[in-house]
């Protein structure tokens, strides 16, 4: 079956800072959950300047402790690779995410972009679906794919929030 979160939010700032804001917005004493990322490759295409990062995210495993009665849900981290292309000639920024850990059981990918407004160009538009399904957990299916859905909603409500916050303390109020 699976569950799909849609995330569609306009910051109003400039997208250089939103995406720099991004990409140093975990670990943060805001979000306990994401306890590291590290990137595992970066690299520029010389001939587009497109900016290619892989990194990957440790966080807390969030699923409730009755749930964690399941042997292989009794894992206190949980990774996630994410990918990212950033073109500031055209002042984008996509990202595909998904879910290392307990890959024969579930499938969580997330597929973002941040990019310029076309309302205001010092306003920067961000975009992402996430979609989680699980199998395999037979009647538990259903309940973890609910659990995943409330916890996905808040993680973005959370995330918003966060880059609100840092872009609010880097450069005050938001651009007009």
């Amino acid at each position: 079956m699976g569950v799909t979160v849609d995330v569609h939010q306009v910051y109003r700032y400039p997208f250089e800072l939103v995406v720099a804001s991004y990409l140093r917005k975990y670990p943060s004493p805001m979000d306990k959950h994401v306890t590291a990322i590290k990137t595992m490759e970066e690299k520029t295409d010389l001939s587009t300047g497109i900016i290619y990062r892989r990194r990957i995210a440790t966080c807390q495993n969030v699923i409730p402790e009755i749930l964690r009665k399941v042997s292989v849900l009794k894992v206190s981290d949980i990774y996630l690779e994410e990918e990212s292309w950033l073109n500031m000639q055209e002042r984008n920024m996509v990202m595909k995410s998904h879910c290392l850990t307990w890959t024969q059981y579930a499938s969580l990918s997330e597929e973002s972009v941040f990019r310029e407004s076309l309302e205001n160009p010092n306003w920067t538009e961000f975009i992402q679906r996430g979609r989680i399904s699980i199998t395999g957990a037979g009647l538990l299916n259903c309940v973890l794919e609910a659990f995943a859905q409330t916890f996905l909603n808040q993680g973005v409500k959370k995330g918003i929030r966060i880059m609100e916050t840092l872009l609010q303390e880097q450069c005050g109020c938001p651009f007009s």
